[in-house]
């Protein structure tokens, strides 16, 4: 593989961006291929997943390179070295060799937060909260996230689609048996650009994601509340789920993602089930007290589940940002549940892994509610397993 400079100064820009600037990977990568429209497919995959393996293994490569900080350049130059790539005699990677990388991995390797590239408190949490399971979690979340799409059964079968995107579009696929509306894709691309995902005739969502909404049991003609809905991903899946039979109303505090489910419902052929309320006061769930026959409150968290998807997580979530969002969900717990009627159910779920955000969350919550609601059964999505992470309750409000 030969590098290239104008390739790599937009991966060293990108760093920048991320480390410095405080943005998101997702945007800053979105934002500079949509600057260089002219690259090929080869070149843009080049700067986003060579961005990604950067960030999601900047500590090590510090570790590796003895870079200073904003060093992006000695950084580029380890993940070169890391993959076996020739560096070209360019100044910026002068005076790193492959040898001290080397030995300098031999030194570290045994030091797990080093090793598996993550802060000093990050890993002493996991540890106290996950003590036999944290090793193989971190390490599962390392890997890069495969890509599944989501085949919107509104508009056509998984066959279908499957059938689809093979003939017209030249992508191959494969059915997930335990994921009854998934399709995996077979290589990385950006499926976006396709007219089948501008049909509406799939979404992309992690296989494991797919699950909370199935976990809910709703049937046609419920009214469901998705409560923390986001831009909707969750939403969508529950109204194919529902048949566009029934109604679903959308909730959620920031009305740009509101704006964006909108969007994405009408493209899916769902906006005539789907109603979007922005809660802007405790009226609204005032409101709507005892009348969901299915309530999910897929809730804020920490989104340790998903940090193979978005490994510049790990470098911007703090200790004091996990314990506040914490007390949201409790707050959320509390205070949402009035919505589900006697003999509904709903779903906490969260994208994380932690305990304390997930089974503690919901022991404190029935510690107070046991007279009015009941645990039916709750499960997780491990990272180790293939997919994203996630916990999921399913809680029955008595009669």
């Amino acid at each position: 593989m030969k590098l290239y400079r104008n390739l790599s100064e937009a991966v060293v820009q990108n760093l920048h961006d991320i480390f410095e600037g405080n943005r998101y990977a997702d945007k800053v990568i979105e934002k500079v291929l949509k600057q260089n429209p002219k690259w090929g497919a080869r070149d843009r995959r080049f700067i986003a997943e060579t961005t990604y393996d950067i960030v999601r293994w900047y500590r090590l490569f510090r570790e590796l390179s003895g870079a200073q900080e904003r060093d992006y350049w000695s950084l580029l130059a380890t993940w070169c070295i890391w993959n076996t790539i020739e560096l070209p005699p360019w100044k910026e990677f002068e005076g790193i060799q492959p040898r001290e990388v080397e030995e300098n991995y031999e030194r570290v390797k045994s030091v797990r937060k080093i090793r598996e590239s993550i802060p000093d408190w990050l890993d002493t949490l996991g540890e106290a909260e996950l003590p036999a399971w944290w090793d193989k979690e971190l390490h599962a979340l390392n890997e890069q996230a495969k890509v599944v799409l989501r085949v919107n059964t509104l508009k056509i079968s998984r066959e279908g689609l499957q059938k689809l995107l093979l003939e017209e579009e030249g992508i191959e696929t494969e059915r997930l048996p335990e994921f009854p509306d998934a399709l995996l894709l077979e290589e990385r691309q950006n499926i976006f650009t396709r007219q089948a995902f501008k049909d509406g005739l799939f979404e992309v969502q992690d296989a494991a994601s797919q699950r909370i909404a199935a976990y809910l049991d709703v049937k046609p003609g419920m009214r469901v509340i998705d409560a923390c809905a986001g831009a909707g991903g969750k939403t969508l899946h529950l109204a194919a789920l529902m048949q566009n039979k029934g109604r679903i109303i959308a909730m959620d505090t920031e009305g740009w993602k509101l704006d964006e489910l909108k969007k994405r419902a009408r493209r899916a052929g769902a906006s005539d089930l789907i109603e979007a309320r922005l809660i802007d006061s405790s009226k609204v769930i005032k409101r709507l007290e005892a009348s969901a026959d299915r309530l999910l409150l897929d809730v804020p968290c920490s989104g340790l589940g998903v940090l193979r998807r978005n490994p510049d997580a790990k470098w911007k979530l703090s200790l004091e940002f996990i314990e506040k969002v914490q007390v949201l969900q409790q707050e959320i717990f509390q205070q949402y549940s009035v919505m589900v009627k006697p003999g509904g159910m709903m779903v906490y779920a969260t994208c994380s892994i932690l305990p304390s955000e997930n089974e503690k969350q919901v022991e404190k919550f029935l510690a107070t509610h046991g007279d009015k609601f009941e645990m039916l059964s709750q499960d997780r999505c491990w990272p180790s397993e293939g997919y994203d992470g996630f916990f999921m309750a399913k809680i029955r409000r008595r009669q």
